[in-house]
C-alpha cells in the first residue's frame, strides 16, 4: 500500500525532551502502514542514535538517517524530504508532540481540499493564539488571513508540490532561513488550507540560543527579500510583505531584551539594520506600520543608537490592565464585563495629545532630541477609532487556546490635558460551545485579554473582583462549570471538576469565619450541590508549626441555586485561648476537606491570635505533612549509589511502562 504521510523529524542531543515527540508519532490514529517517520539524525552523542535504531528495529514504518555534524536542522529536513514516500510530507521538531488523530485528520482534509499545503492547528502553551486558527479555511489568503505571522516549518506539503517547485531549506541556516523556505512555499501553493477545529501539534521548547550574528541575520534578511522581489510583483502586496519582515526581523530587534540591556554588539546590529533599510526598506513602507514602530524606523534612518535604547527601554514597561466590573451566568453562559486600558509604568494611562476635532496624537514616552515629529508621522486618529480588545480561554495543561465572542467600545477621557483611551465591553464564554462549536474539554481554563489600543498591542491574565463562586451546569447539561481565582488572583473557569472536594478547593478563597462565644464556624463555598446533597464531609484544621496538633470537625453541606447563589460547607470549630486537644488555639491552622478516606487541602489558612481573633487569611493550598521514611529506608538511601539507583528506575519506569 502506498504511504499516504511522511513524518520527517530532525533529531540533536535531544535528551529525554524527544521522549513525547517519538510517543506521538508511534501512537497516531492512522495505520502505521499508510505512514513513516523519517528521524534525521544531526551527529549526536547523547545516546539517542541506538534508541531510534531500537525503535526501527520493531517498527516497519520508521526510519533512521545518521548525518555528520552540521549545527543545523536544515541539511537533516532536505536529506529526509529527498527520501520520503509518503504522498504527503509533515515537519515535526524533535520538541513538538503531534496529537494522535493529526495525521489521519490532515491527510483526510488536504486530500479533500487538494492542498498544496496544509497547515494544521498549533499548539504552543505560551505565546498569544495565532488568529490564523479561528475558523478552518480550505484556501486562505496570504495576507488576508495572515498567514505571514506563522512562519515555522510545521505544516504537511504534499511530496509533489515540493518536488515540482524544487522547494529546500537553505543550509545552514537559522530562523530566517526557515522563513524563506516557508515563504516561497506559500507563494508557489495554488491551495493552502488551514485546519483550525484539530489541535494537531503540540510545540515543544526550542533550545535557547545566543543572539544570531547581526551579520548574518542581515545577509538571512536579504535572500528571503530577494525571493519576494522575484515572485512577487512591486505593488502594493509586495509593499505588505516587506512591512511584515521591517516590523519583526528589524524594529522588534532594535527593542529586544540584548540590545537594550547590554551593548554587546549593539553597534553591530544598529549599523547592520540601518544600512539594511536604507537600502530595502523605503519610507513608503512606514504607513503600514503602529506609530511607535513609525517612531522607531525614523530614528533608525537619523541614526540616533542613543534615542533607540531610550525608547525601548520606556516601552518595556508598557502594559496592559484588565479591570472585571462584574461577572454573572446569562443563559447557561459565563459573562464578563471588563474595561481594559493600556498603561505605562506605575499604572499611569498612555496619553494621547488632541489634535482638531477628532485628531489623536501620539506622545512618546520620553522626549526625542533632535526628531520633530510630523503630525502625520504621530497620527494615531484611525488606529485609535479601531481600538478593541480579545478575549480567549487557555486550557492551563495542554496550552489550547479558544477565542470568545466579545462585544466591545472605545471611550475617551480625559488625562492631564491629554486623552486617554479605555475600551469597555464584555465576554460570554458557553462551555458547551466554546471549542469552535464544541464543548470546551474538561479542565482548568484560564481567561486572557488582549488589546490594540492605538499605539500597542498588548496582553495579560483578568484579575479583579468580586468574587463569584457559583458554579452551573453548563447549557442545562451534565458538565458543572466553575469560575475561580488562582493564589495570584488572575480569573479563570474549571470545566468539571474531578470531584465535589476539588470543585470546593477551586473557590476556597471565599471561606469566611463567624465567631461564637466559645467556637466559631467556619463557612466554605460550595459553587454547587448535587440533588443527593453531596458526600459526608469534615473539616480538619492542622497546626501549621506542628502537624501533629489537628482538629477534625463535622461539616454540614448546605445547598444552592445553580447559577444564582453558591451553596456551603459550615463547620463548628470548638476555640480556646491555651491550647488543648480537639479545640482552636492561637497560631496558624492550615485546612483541610476530608470526605470518606480521602483528604484535600484548601486554598486558606486559619489564623488566631493571642487575644482570641479568630480570621481568614489568603494562601495557597495546603498540604498534608511529609511522610517520613522507616529509619532503616532513611539510612539505605544514605549509601553511596542507591539513591541514583531509585532515581534510574523511577525514570525508567515513567519512560516505558503505561501510567
Amino acid at each position: 500500500m502506498d504511504v499516504k504521510v511522511s513524518v520527517v523529524v530532525p533529531v540533536y542531543n535531544p535528551g529525554d525532551t524527544a521522549d513525547a515527540c517519538i510517543r506521538s508519532v508511534l501512537e497516531q490514529s492512522m495505520p502505521s502502514e499508510d505512514y513513516e517517520v523519517i528521524f534525521a539524525d544531526d551527529g549526536s552523542d547523547d545516546g539517542i542514535q541506538l534508541r531510534l535504531d531500537a525503535v526501527a528495529a520493531v517498527r516497519s514504518n520508521v526510519r533512521v538517517l545518521h548525518l555528520g555534524r552540521t549545527g543545523s536542522p536544515m541539511r537533516g529536513r532536505n536529506v529526509a524530504m529527498a527520501v520520503a514516500r509518503g504522498e504527503y510530507v509533515y515537519l515535526l521538531d524533535q520538541a513538538d508532540r503531534l496529537d494522535r488523530l493529526a495525521l489521519e485528520r490532515m491527510y483526510e482534509r488536504a486530500v479533500e481540499t487538494g492542498a498544496d499545503i496544509l497547515i494544521g492547528r498549533l499548539v504552543d502553551g505560551q505565546g498569544p493564539p495565532s488568529k490564523i486558527f479561528e475558523r478552518n479555511r480550505d484556501h486562505a489568503d496570504l495576507l488576508g488571513d495572515r498567514l505571514l505571522t506563522l512562519l515555522t516549518p510545521h505544516k504537511l506539503y504534499r511530496r509533489e508540490f515540493l518536488d515540482e517547485e524544487v522547494l529546500a531549506f537553505p543550509d545552514p541556516g537559522g530562523l530566517l532561513a526557515e522563513q524563506t523556505f516557508v515563504t516561497r512555499a506559500y507563494l508557489r501553493a495554488r491551495t493552502i488550507t488551514v485546519l483550525a477545529d484539530q489541535v494537531c501539534c503540540h510545540l515543544g521548547e526550542r533550545p535557547v540560543k545566543q543572539e544570531e550574528d547581526p551579520y548574518v541575520h542581515g545577509a538571512e534578511l536579504r535572500e528571503l527579500l530577494d525571493v519576494v522581489d522575484y515572485e512577487v510583483p512591486a505593488g502594493r502586496r509586495r509593499d505588505r510583505m516587506y512591512a511584515h519582515w521591517f516590523r519583526t526581523a528589524v524594529l522588534r530587534r532594535l527593542a529586544g531584551a540584548g540590545f537594550v540591556s547590554s551593548s554587546r554588539d549593539r553597534a553591530a546590529t544598529f549599523t547592520t539594520l540601518r544600512e539594511l533599510v536604507v537600502q530595502r526598506f523605503p519610507q513608503r513602507l512606514d504607513r503600514y506600520l503602529p506609530v511607535h514602530l513609525r517612531v522607531r524606523a525614523a530614528l533608525l534612518r537619523a541614526g540616533r543608537l542613543d534615542q533607540l535604547v531610550e525608547l525601548a527601554q520606556a516601552m518595556r514597561d508598557t502594559r496592559l490592565q484588565a479591570e472585571l466590573r462584574d461577572l454573572r451566568w446569562e443563559d447557561g453562559a459565563f459573562t464578563m464585563d471588563l474595561a481594559v486600558e493600556i498603561v505605562r509604568a506605575g499604572g499611569e494611562p498612555v496619553r494621547f495629545i488632541p489634535r482638531g476635532d477628532d485628531g489623536l496624537v501620539w506622545e512618546p514616552p520620553v522626549p526625542l532630541d533632535g526628531l520633530a515629529l510630523s503630525p502625520e508621522l504621530a497620527d494615531v486618529t484611525l488606529a485609535a477609532s479601531r481600538a478593541r480588545f480579545e478575549v480567549y480561554v487557555r486550557h492551563e495543561e495542554s496550552g489550547l487556546i479558544y477565542f470568545l465572542p466579545v462585544t466591545c467600545s472605545m471611550t475617551r477621557g480625559r488625562h492631564r490635558n491629554g486623552v486617554r483611551l479605555q475600551v469597555t465591553g464584555s465576554a460570554r464564554l458557553d462551555a458547551a460551545s466554546a471549542a469552535l462549536g464544541d464543548a470546551l474539554p474538561p479542565g482548568l481554563w484560564e481567561i486572557h485579554v488582549r488589546m490594540y489600543g492605538g499605539a500597542n498591542q498588548v496582553r495579560a491574565r483578568v484579575t479583579g473582583s468580586p468574587l463569584n463562586c457559583t458554579g452551573t451546569l453548563a447549557n442545562h447539561s451534565e458538565r458543572l462549570v466553575i469560575p475561580w481565582w488562582s493564589d495570584r488572583g488572575e480569573l479563570g473557569v474549571c470545566v468539571e471538576p474531578p470531584s465535589f472536594a476539588e470543585s470546593i478547593v477551586l473557590v476556597s478563597p471565599g471561606a469566611t469565619v463567624t465567631p461564637q462565644r466559645d467556637h466559631v464556624f467556619v463557612v466554605v463555598p460550595v459553587p454547587y450541590v448535587p440533588p443527593s446533597g453531596g458526600p459526608t464531609a469534615e473539616l480538619v484544621l492542622r497546626r501549621a508549626s506542628r502537624g501533629e496538633h489537628e482538629i477534625c470537625a463535622p461539616a454540614l453541606v448546605e445547598p444552592g441555586v445553580p447559577g444564582q447563589l453558591a451553596g456551603r460547607l459550615v463547620a463548628k470549630v470548638p476555640v480556646r485561648r491555651v491550647y488543648r486537644e480537639g479545640f482552636l488555639a492561637p497560631g496558624d491552622w492550615r485546612p483541610f476537606l476530608r470526605i470518606g478516606d480521602r483528604e484535600v487541602g484548601l486554598r486558606f489558612k486559619v489564623g488566631m491570635s493571642f487575644g482570641g481573633r479568630v480570621e481568614v487569611q489568603a494562601a495557597a493550598a495546603a498540604r498534608r505533612p511529609a511522610t517520613r521514611y522507616p529509619l532503616f529506608k532513611r539510612v539505605a538511601l544514605r549509601i553511596p549509589g542507591v539513591r541514583r539507583a531509585v532515581t534510574v528506575t523511577r525514570a525508567a519506569q515513567r519512560r516505558y511502562l503505561p501510567g
